[in-house]
């Protein structure tokens, strides 16, 4: 593989708050959009490996969210589940703006997954389909996998406001990439493309995070109190979650939530076996017959 995949056409999108967030549109022009991104922390360019094999059939437009990745920072004011989910609705509608309106997927993870959850059941529904990868789901308060999840957010919380922040090099965080063991399971493509594209130049001969540590920590904090448990029926349209393996000893509580979610609201849902939060950039593959199956299903291939 290259270090990223050439872009046709780079644009820019202004959000409702004024915040400008980048896009690039690569892939086959002629096949069905899929509107990708990523999660808490991370960036659209480090999910390659699950991404790149999708370009010869599918007109793909990737982004990062506000403060992450090729996004000039934002500072903290609309770094929230609300204004994140209005970004969701307003690069969907952007996207459209710059290069005309097709049949749309929606593909998020994570932190993206649970803006868009918010956006469609609150907002709006804007896509022809929607693919949730393992959102971190907090079920209410009194439910059996509430606690489990709040010390796993809480968890994250530490690690975020703990976690060094500036690197000599990129090759420096690929080495603590390489040698964690959160980081193991996934790809050595995805651990050198993860770390260039949440690091940028600080002016001063290093690398600093994209994504400042506290503002991650920020979005770890908010999911436990989201009150966002809401049945597949309202959508508006057809969703799938394809989630972190709940039955694996290595993966996290998402993997149980969500199946808890998926079984109670009845969603189209499908877990991968052994693997865990970053289950895309682990097995990719398994990954993408996940959400092609489903694409499939709605004749959207």
């Amino acid at each position: 593989m290259n270090a990223a995949a050439p872009a046709e056409h780079a644009f820019s999108l202004t959000m409702d708050d004024g915040v400008s967030v980048q896009c690039r549109r690569i892939g086959n022009p002629s096949g069905v959009r899929l509107a990708i991104t990523h999660g808490n922390g991370f960036a659209v360019d480090g999910y390659r490996v699950f991404w790149e094999p999708l370009l010869a059939d599918f007109d793909v437009v990737l982004f990062d969210m506000r403060n992450h990745g090729r996004n000039a920072p934002s500072g903290a004011d609309g770094h929230n589940y609300l204004q994140l989910a209005r970004d969701i609705g307003t690069i969907r509608r952007g996207i459209d703006a710059e290069l005309g309106r097709k049949k749309t997927v929606g593909v998020c993870h994570s932190m993206s997954s649970r803006a868009a959850m918010k956006h469609a059941v609150e907002m709006e529904w804007v896509w022809d389909a929607l693919v949730l990868f393992d959102p971190p789901n907090v079920p209410p308060r009194g439910h059996e996998h509430y606690e489990a999840m709040r010390v796993f957010e809480t968890k994250l919380v530490d690690f975020a406001l703990n976690r060094p922040d500036t690197f000599d090099s990129v090759a420096d965080l690929n080495k603590l990439f390489d040698e964690s063991r959160g980081q193991s399971r996934w790809l050595p493509q995805a651990r050198a493309d993860m770390a260039r594209a949440v690091l940028r130049p600080d002016g001063a001969g290093r690398q600093t995070l994209t994504c400042r540590r506290e503002l991650e920590a920020s979005i770890y904090l908010a999911a436990l109190t989201l009150e966002l448990w809401p049945p597949a029926s309202a959508y508006g349209g057809p969703v799938k979650m394809i989630g972190a393996d709940p039955e694996w000893r290595g993966a996290p509580p998402t993997g149980v939530a969500n199946r808890a979610l998926a079984t109670e609201g009845g969603y189209e849902y499908e877990a991968v076996h052994e693997t865990g939060h970053l289950l895309q950039i682990e097995n990719p593959q398994a990954c993408r017959d996940a959400m092609l199956s489903f694409l499939r299903k709605h004749d959207l291939v």
